[in-house]
């Protein structure tokens, strides 16, 4: 095994959902063990209140992982990524379709310095400003690969599959 991935989808998806299980396949070929944990309860509170309940069910899975884990997460799971970084030790963290901040949530999108980082967003995208994002990654001096797509970035997924060996290939 090569390491742990912990993949978080978005709000209103699942474990199952189409980025996270593309990814979990790619890592899994990999050699990489992968987790994907099941947010739609907490979903139900709303976007800021599904946040920190987030963050305990995402922290309980990094604290079972055998090593410090690569975390992936979509839209609302990548924000919760970030945000976990900053209290466990992390490999990475692939983030795709980041949102910077919550409307209602008092604290604004995160990643510990010195992690090794990959931001995916769509330029069409119309849930999660493009520029807010890049400036993001600009600031963090973050890779990016930006796409002709939207919010959901189903027609980009070869693309991002082939960042997401490489980002992978590049920890190992």
């Amino acid at each position: 095994m090569r390491g742990h991935i912990i993949l978080s989808h978005g709000s209103d998806s699942g474990p199952d959902a189409t980025k996270v299980s593309a990814l979990a396949a790619v890592a899994e070929s990999l050699g990489w063990s992968t987790a994907r944990p099941d947010y739609r309860e907490d979903d139900a509170r709303g976007h800021a209140g599904s946040i920190d309940p987030r963050l305990t069910r995402l922290a309980a899975a990094i604290s079972a992982s055998p090593t410090p884990p690569v975390l992936v997460g979509s839209s609302m799971g990548a924000f919760v990524s970030g945000l976990a970084s900053l209290e466990a030790p992390v490999a990475g963290l692939f983030l795709l379709a980041l949102p910077t901040r919550i409307p209602g949530y008092p604290r604004p999108f995160a990643v510990r310095p010195g992690v090794p980082s990959f931001l995916v967003h769509g330029y069409a995208d119309d849930v999660c400003p493009l520029d807010e994002a890049v400036a993001f990654a600009r600031g963090h001096a973050m890779p990016a690969l930006l796409v002709q797509d939207d919010h959901r970035l189903g027609a980009s997924l070869p693309d991002i599959e082939a960042a997401f060996r490489r980002f992978l290939d590049m920890l190992a």
